[in-house]
C-alpha cells in the first residue's frame, strides 16, 4: 500500500508537501475548495518547484468550477513542471460545491466533462457547450500532446463506479468504503485522524486539534446527506444542531462548512464537549500505532492500494512522522 498525504490547500501547503517528500510519503494531494482555499493549481505549481520525487495532484477537482480547457491546460502545465509525477482526481463536489450552497453535480455531467478533458489532453478536437475546440499550445507553452495522466474518480455508488470503470484509472474515496473498491487496480482512500499514545483518551487536547477536524466530517456529512435527523442520531448531534440552526436556513451550509477539514467550528466544538468525541475511533483513522497498523491491514484487504492521510493541528511534521511510522512499521 502506498502511503500518501493530503492537505487542505493553504499558503503553507507547498512547504508541507516538500516536508512530506523529505519524510518519504509517496504522493501529496490538495483540495479544490475555492471558498476557503488558495487556488489548487497555483499551490501544486509551487509544490512542484520545491520537490523532486513526490507525486502531486488535485484531490479532487470539481468539474463545474472550471471549463474543461482550463483544467486541461493546468494539468499540462503541472506535467511540464513535474514530469511523471502527476495524477488527477475528480469528484462531484462534497465541499467544493456544497459549501457554496450547490448540490453535487450529476454523474452524466461528470462523464461528459471527463471525456472532453481527456480528449483535449490527447490533442483532439472536442465539442463543448456547442463550440469546437482543441489545445492550441505551441512549443514552450505546454508539453506536446498527448499528455497522459492517470485520472481517479471519487465514486461511492453504482453511477460513479460506472463512470470510473469507463473513464478512469481508479478510485479516490473517503468517508465510506464501497464494496467495488477491490474491482479497481488503484484505490486511494482519504482519511483523517491521529496516532494516539498508549492510554491517551479520545477527548485529549491532542486528539481534539489533530483528529477533531476529521471527526467533524461525520457531522458535516450526516447533515449534507441525511439532514437534521441523521445528525440528531449521533452523540453530540443535538448540541451541534442547536448551533447550526441559529443561522438562517438559506445559509446554514456556511456555518456547517466553516473550518471544514482544518479546525473545529462552534457547532463542532459544542458536539465534541457533549461526548461527540466518543465516536473518534469509529469515524477517523485514530488509535495507537498498533491499532492504526491493524486498520490499514483491513483497508488493504478491502481493496485500498493507497492510504491518503491528512494531518491537522499545529504540529504537521509530528503528525506526518507518527503516521508514517505506524503505516510502515
Amino acid at each position: 500500500m502506498e502511503v500518501s498525504c493530503a492537505f487542505p490547500t493553504a499558503l503553507d501547503s507547498p512547504d508541507n508537501i516538500a516536508l512530506a517528500e523529505q519524510l518519504g510519503f509517496d504522493r501529496a494531494w490538495v483540495y479544490d475548495t475555492p471558498q476557503q482555499s488558495p487556488d489548487v493549481w497555483m499551490t501544486l505549481a509551487l509544490a512542484a518547484q520545491r520537490t523532486e520525487r513526490i507525486g502531486l495532484g488535485p484531490g479532487v477537482l470539481v468539474p463545474s468550477l472550471r471549463h474543461p480547457m482550463v483544467n486541461a491546460a493546468a494539468t499540462a502545465t503541472l506535467c511540464a513542471l513535474a514530469p511523471g509525477r502527476v495524477a488527477v482526481s475528480f469528484g462531484t463536489g462534497f465541499t467544493g460545491r456544497r459549501a457554496m450552497g450547490y448540490p453535487a453535480i450529476p454523474w452524466s455531467f461528470m462523464a461528459s466533462y471527463i471525456r472532453a478533458y481527456r480528449a483535449l489532453l490527447r490533442g483532439e478536437v472536442v465539442e463543448w457547450e456547442g463550440a469546437r475546440m482543441r489545445m492550441l499550445h505551441p512549443a514552450g507553452h505546454a508539453p506536446d500532446r498527448p499528455v497522459d495522466v492517470p485520472v481517479l474518480i471519487a465514486a461511492l455508488g453504482p453511477k460513479g463506479n460506472q463512470v470510473a470503470q469507463e473513464l478512469g484509472d481508479g478510485l479516490y474515496v473517503t468517508l465510506l468504503m464501497p464494496e467495488f473498491m477491490a474491482d479497481h487496480a488503484w484505490t486511494a482512500y482519504l482519511a483523517w485522524g491521529t496516532v494516539l499514545d498508549e492510554g491517551e483518551a479520545h477527548d485529549s487536547e491532542h486528539a481534539r486539534v489533530a483528529a477533531g477536524p476529521g471527526w467533524a466530517l461525520s457531522l458535516h456529512g450526516a447533515w449534507e446527506f441525511g439532514g437534521a435527523d441523521a445528525v440528531r442520531a449521533l452523540p453530540g448531534g443535538q448540541e451541534w444542531l442547536e448551533i447550526i440552526e441559529q443561522e438562517p436556513e438559506q445559509q446554514r451550509h456556511l456555518a456547517v462548512h466553516s473550518g471544514h477539514c482544518v479546525a473545529l467550528n462552534a457547532a463542532d466544538e459544542a458536539s465534541w464537549r457533549a461526548d461527540g468525541s466518543s465516536t473518534l475511533r469509529d469515524v477517523t483513522l485514530s488509535g495507537t500505532r498498533d491499532e492504526i497498523r491493524r486498520a490499514l491491514e483491513n483497508y488493504r484487504s478491502r481493496g485500498v492500494t493507497e492510504i491518503v492521510f491528512q494531518p491537522c493541528g499545529p504540529d504537521i511534521r509530528g503528525e506526518l512522522e507518527r503516521f508514517l511510522s505506524a503505516a510502515r512499521a
